[in-house]
């Protein structure tokens, strides 16, 4: 086993890092706590059960005394299906009739404050119940400038906002690098939840989440939007290119009856992994920029 004593601050961070992506939250606990008696404690409560098993079941070759015998059971006393799925918990997998649910609370809010609280009260999606946060849209919805990420990371999760951590200090120098700051622009992601481990979401989960982002699109009425990763992209444009091919090209795209141009780049932690990528997301923010300012939307 390593010491804590042996690894540089570099390291340090880097094995926080990992495990609180791992979920771990508390690494030591209030109270010392002997283990190997807690082992031994549960050892000793199984041993009482283990032997009323031994009674009920016994070995093979023994046969159970007729008091024993366990009684047979016939269709009419089997539990019924209904039964047997209300004995454990079920996990709440995104349907047809939960999507339509979607679709229904996302178009009877009027504003991006009812659909908050809509989004937050909502709970027939899987991801919403292994998520610590709900990540809905920031900043300045009357700005005409919408940037979309793709889902909240660990980092967006315990801070309950879009773009922390070094990927969010990178993402504002990559704002202000042409003249913009995220409480100016609004600032949203396509999955309010974050999947597990940062897998990529289903086509259940995207189907249901869908109604929600494009909500966000139409009461915000964005005339740009700049979006961010490869799922982004994808989700979008409806293509299953990377995002080598599909940024830097302007495309519109559609939310209820509004058509707003659109422009595809690399995330922030795409680009915190690969720094050499960087001159490529430069080349889009300038064209990002460009249409800011053709809209008048941005300062010369």
């Amino acid at each position: 086993m390593i010491s804590a004593n042996d690894l540089s601050p570099a390291e340090l961070a880097a094995l926080l890092h990992f495990h609180a992506d791992a979920g771990v939250e508390w690494l030591l606990e209030e109270e010392a706590i002997d283990r190997f008696a807690e082992f031994e404690a549960m050892k000793a409560a199984r041993r009482p059960a283990a032997a009323q098993a031994q009674q009920q079941h016994p070995a093979a070759g023994e046969r159970p005394l007729p008091s024993q015998a366990p009684p047979r059971r016939n269709a009419a006393t089997r539990p019924a299906p209904a039964e047997r799925a209300a004995s454990g918990p079920q996990p709440a997998i995104p349907d047809g009739e939960a999507v339509q649910q979607a679709r229904f609370v996302a178009e009877t809010a009027r504003s991006l404050v009812e659909l908050k609280t809509a989004i937050e009260a909502f709970s027939s999606c899987n991801l919403k119940h292994s998520a610590r946060s709900t990540i809905f849209a920031s900043g300045d919805a009357e700005s005409g400038i919408m940037v979309i990420g793709s889902a909240p990371s660990a980092e967006d999760d315990r801070e309950g906002m879009p773009f922390s951590g070094k990927s969010g200090q990178l993402f504002d120098k990559m704002l202000a690098a042409i003249g913009l700051k995220r409480s100016a622009i609004l600032l949203t992601q396509v999955i309010p939840w974050r999947p597990p481990g940062n897998r990529a979401p289903s086509a259940a989960e995207m189907d249901i989440c869908r109604p929600f982002i494009e909500r966000q699109i139409a009461l915000a009425e964005p005339k740009a939007i700049l979006l961010l990763g490869n799922f982004s992209a994808r989700f979008f444009f409806g293509e299953n290119d990377t995002i080598h091919g599909l940024r830097g090209r302007w495309k519109e795209i559609a939310a209820a009856d509004c058509v707003i141009p659109a422009i595809a780049s690399l995330h922030p932690q795409d680009l915190l992994t690969a720094p050499v990528n960087k001159r490529l997301a430069w080349n889009d923010l300038l064209a990002f920029q460009a249409k800011l300012k053709s809209l008048s939307l941005l300062r010369n």
